[in-house]
């Protein structure tokens, strides 16, 4: 193995390392923006799918930048719909209606 390939896998292994006990010390009110930012930055994902795209010059080049691509794209709507189910969890849902038709009990009173 060449230097630079093992200094590749030691900082990807660091990486690992890093990432997973950030992630396991951010309390639980926190996850939402956390997600929020994090799929914001995995856009750059996508531009780095096409860059490889756009150095391909093998069909197995071409393959794997359309499978990197497509990941990095699944990957940033999967986020931001998972996002927004959980934003959905903080907004206040609407009462019951009253049975009889009247003002209910529970109204605010001016």
């Amino acid at each position: 193995m060449t230097t630079g390939l093992m200094s590749d896998i030691y900082m990807f292994v660091l990486a690992i390392l890093v990432g997973y006990e950030v992630i396991t010390k951010v309390p639980s009110t926190l996850h939402t923006p956390l997600m929020s930012a994090s799929n914001a930055i995995h856009g750059i994902v996508i531009i780095g799918a096409i860059i490889a795209a756009a150095q391909a010059r093998t069909t197995a080049g071409y393959v794997l930048a359309f499978v990197a691509a497509f990941f990095a794209a699944m990957n940033v709507v999967g986020g931001y719909s998972l996002t927004d189910r959980m934003l959905q969890m903080f907004r206040k849902r609407p009462g019951p209606p009253a049975r009889d038709g009247g003002s209910s009990h529970l109204e605010e009173k001016p």
